[in-house]
């Protein structure tokens, strides 16, 4: 009687790489569903905020002529009306400092978003930033202040209040809100 031939061993190496294959698919696939989601929804409201944005840099540089004009005209409230569906005010307020503020080194700016639009506006403090009087950019200190602007989907006609907060001691000049991490400016002078 001949020996019997073992059985034949599958490749360890085939293996691993048919599940390494099937992982990438997994990947890309989660990918091209969360990335088609956000494309739908920007696509929509991208048009009127081109639009928007294509307005406010005239305004803006018709602002930068004087300072002496700026302060004699009714920056603000002129400026609230030219910047479309998403109207956004800032006034100087007090830091009012959490457990979590290291010190009292902070400048709070307490702004107003409202949607005038038809269309849902995400508002969230990292879509925030400020420009101090010496054109310093500040980004947003998260959780610093008690009065932080909350996190929300803002349906047309609402608003929401609450503070955006820097580190360290400035003069803030204007606050710049970004609908979504990818969306156009909309800034707002403080007052």
């Amino acid at each position: 009687m001949p020996p019997q031939q073992p059985p034949q061993k599958r490749g360890v190496g085939k293996m691993i790489g048919l599940g390494a294959v099937g992982l990438l698919v997994l990947i890309v696939l989660i990918g091209v569903v969360a990335g088609g989601g956000d494309s739908s929804d920007e696509g929509g409201g991208g048009k009127d905020k081109t639009a928007m944005a294509d307005d406010k840099p005239k305004a803006e540089d018709g602002a930068k002529g004087g300072a002496a004009r700026e302060k004699n005209e009714a920056g603000p409230a002129e400026e609230a009306q030219d910047q479309g569906p998403v109207e956004v005010t800032a006034k100087k307020t007090a830091f009012a400092g959490t457990i979590l503020a290291d010190g009292d080194d902070y400048t709070s700016v307490l702004v107003t978003i409202t949607n005038n639009g038809d269309e849902q506006v995400d508002v969230n403090p990292l879509y925030f930033s400020i420009t101090d009087t010496k054109g310093t950019k500040h980004t947003i200190e998260l959780a610093a202040d008690e009065k932080q602007i909350d996190t929300v989907n803002l349906a047309p006609g609402e608003n929401i209040s609450g503070t955006v907060t820097g580190k360290g001691t400035f003069t803030p000049r204007y606050v710049t809100f970004t609908d979504g991490l990818f969306g156009d400016p909309v800034r707002a002078d403080v007052s």
